[in-house]
C-alpha cells in the first residue's frame, strides 16, 4: 500500500498503535489453530537450498522515466529488477503491457485492486460492496491475462461508523463469493496489512486468512493468502514476528522501511521518510524469519516488491542495490 493511499485514511491511522494491546486473546483466536499451517500448505516443509532466491520488483508508479510501457519495462530490467506490480483496473492498454513484458522479460507478477478503498467490502451499503466484488473479479481476470499469480486486496476499513466485527463478517462473506473464480483462474487473493485499523496483529491476520479459505474442499479453498508489507507493521509491531506467525500464508512481500525515531520526533507519517535499511525493520531477523518459513529460499523464487519513492534510472538502481544488501543479511 503506497502512502498516497494511506493519506486517505490518515484520520483513522493514529489509532492503530493504541488498539493493538489486547486486540487478540488466546480464547478469541484459538492459538493452536493459528499456528498450524494453512489447509492448502504441504504438511512437511520441502527441502530448500541455503541460497536466497528472492526476485526483485517495484510498483509500476515508481518508474519515473520512459513514455511507453516498453521504455519503462526496459529501464526496470536494466536497473536489475525482474518484475513489476500494476493496478487493475488501469488505463494502461493491456496489449501494450503484454507486448512490453514479452520483449523485456519483465513479469507482471501481481496486480493491486486499485479501487478497494473506494468500494470497500465492509461498506454498510450493499451496492458499494457489490461494486467492490466486481472490481476484484476484474482484477483477477486481468491477473490471469498478464500471468500474475496474485491480486493484492485491502479487505476492509474500520472506523467510528464501521465496526471491527462487522468489517470481519462482511468482508469475509464478500471475498468468499470470489474465491471460486480465483481458483478457476489460478490467481490468489492476497490480503495486505495496511493502516486501516483492521487485522492489527499477526494472530488475527492468520485467523482471517484461514477463515476465508474454510475447510479443505470448500469452494475456492486455498486461494486466500497474505501480501505482507514489512514497513507497514513497524509502527505497532515487529516484522519478524508477523513472518513467523503468518508462515506459508505469505505469498508476496512489500519492501519498505519505517523509523520509529522520526515518527516520535517529527510525526507519524515522517516515519516512512527513510531509506531501505535505515529504519527499524530489523532486516537481519526478518530475513532469518523468511528463511525459516521457506519464503526467501524457495527454488522457484518468491517476489519482493519495493514500495518506496521511485524516480529515474539512478534512483531505481539505488533501490535495487539497497534490496540486494538487505537480502544478503
Amino acid at each position: 500500500m503506497h502512502r498516497r493511499d494511506f493519506l486517505a485514511i490518515s484520520a483513522a491511522a493514529g489509532a492503530a498503535a493504541s488498539l493493538v494491546p489486547g486486540a487478540v486473546t488466546p480464547g478469541m483466536v484459538g492459538l493452536s489453530s493459528v499456528f498450524q499451517q494453512p489447509t492448502a500448505a504441504p504438511k512437511a516443509a520441502p527441502t530448500f537450498t541455503s541460497k536466497r532466491t528472492l526476485k526483485k520488483a517495484v510498483m509500476y508508479g515508481m518508474i519515473g522515466e520512459g513514455k511507453t510501457v516498453l521504455e519503462r519495462f526496459t529501464l526496470l530490467r536494466d536497473c536489475g529488477f525482474q518484475g513489476v506490480e500494476m493496478d487493475s483496473p488501469s488505463k494502461t492498454p493491456a496489449d501494450e503491457i503484454l507486448a512490453a513484458a514479452e520483449k523485456t522479460g519483465i513479469q507482471v507478477h501481481g496486480l493491486v485492486d486499485s479501487v478497494h478503498w473506494q468500494f470497500h467490502l465492509n461498506c454498510p451499503e450493499a451496492e458499494i460492496r457489490t461494486k467492490g466484488v466486481q472490481a476484484l473479479e476484474t482484477a483477477l481476470r486481468d491477473g490471469k491475462k498478464f500471468g500474475a499469480s496474485s491480486v493484492l486486496l485491502v479487505p476492509a476499513l474500520v472506523n467510528g461508523q464501521q465496526p471491527y466485527d462487522h468489517a470481519w463478517e462482511l468482508s469475509i462473506a464478500e471475498i468468499r463469493k470470489v474465491l471460486p473464480l480465483a481458483k478457476e483462474l489460478g490467481v490468489m487473493i492476497a490480503i495486505e496489512n495496511v493502516w486501516n485499523n483492521f487485522l492489527l496483529s499477526p494472530l488475527e491476520a492468520a485467523r482471517y486468512v484461514d477463515e476465508l479459505n474454510g475447510p479443505a474442499g470448500a469452494p475456492g479453498a486455498g486461494m486466500a493468502a497474505f501480501h505482507f508489507d514489512i514497513g507497514n507493521v513497524i509502527n505497532y509491531g515487529w516484522p519478524e514476528q508477523w513472518v513467523r506467525i503468518l508462515g506459508r500464508r505469505i505469498v508476496k512481500l512489500h519492501i519498505k522501511d519505517f523509523s520509529r525515531k522520526k515518527r516520535d520526533e517529527q510525526g507519524l507519517w515522517k516515519g516512512f521518510d527513510v531509506e531501505l535499511g535505515e529504519g527499524d525493520a530489523g532486516w537481519a531477523p526478518t530475513m532469518k524469519a523468511l528463511d525459516d518459513i521457506g519464503y526467501s529460499t524457495a527454488p522457484e523464487g518468491n517476489w519482493a516488491t519495493a514500495e518506496v519513492g521511485g524516480g529515474k534510472a539512478d534512483r531505481l538502481k539505488q533501490i535495487s542495490e539497497q534490496m540486494d544488501k538487505l537480502f544478503a543479511l
